[in-house]
């Protein structure tokens, strides 16, 4: 049976994969997400991806692991929007989106360490943002919540009630998209059940 090592500390990427039946090792890579250039949202969430499972990938060298990374940026009027890391960006943000559409495109690189190869695929979902209120955004940003997570919101917590509708893989909203990731398994002649239980 080969183990999954989840090259990410998002506990909600840890949750998704264990609730789907796979016990994941977790290896944060310790990427600087900030120093990586002007690329576009999609491009920036692959990129990103692919350097996170690179990082961990190289520290389990001769071990029979798969190797995960991901990443997760929103798109919203072709701007890149990650972790806004501040209350006064997070509120900036939510008066941004309120009422409209973003797309929200999470990045995913497998790494297979025995052989060296690698795929990977990005997932992209439209996220409907409801018309929240100022005072709406101001409780919402006291929570914490939006500070440390791309977008400035969470479909699985507190703001999933601010998000109206979404087109797509909600699990890709959560920051890993497990029928993409199944595929890229498949893709490395793996078995996707064979990751079940470890």
């Amino acid at each position: 049976m080969t183990t999954l090592i989840l090259a990410s500390a998002s506990p909600a990427r840890l949750t998704t994969l264990r609730r789907a039946g796979i016990e994941p090792e977790v290896i944060v890579s310790g990427v600087d997400e900030d120093g990586v250039g002007d690329l576009a949202p999609a491009s920036l969430a692959q990129e990103l991806a692919g350097l996170k499972a690179a990082a961990v990938a190289e520290r389990v060298a001769g071990r029979d692991v798969l190797v995960l990374g991901c990443d997760s940026v929103l798109e919203l009027d072709g701007e890149a929007l990650g972790k806004p890391g501040t209350p006064e960006v997070a509120a900036a943000r939510w008066r941004a989106m309120r009422g409209r559409s973003g797309v929200l495109h999470s990045g995913h690189a497998l790494h297979h360490v025995p052989s060296g190869r690698v795929v990977a695929a990005t997932g992209s979902t439209t996220i409907h943002f409801a018309d929240v209120s100022d005072d709406e955004i101001t409780a919402y940003v006291a929570t914490g919540e939006p500070l440390q997570v791309a977008g400035a919101f969470t479909i699985d917590g507190f703001g999933g009630a601010f998000v109206r509708a979404i087109e797509g893989d909600h699990h890709n909203v959560i920051g890993v998209s497990l029928p993409l990731l199944r595929q890229l398994v498949l893709d490395l002649g793996l078995s996707w059940v064979g990751l079940w239980g470890g």
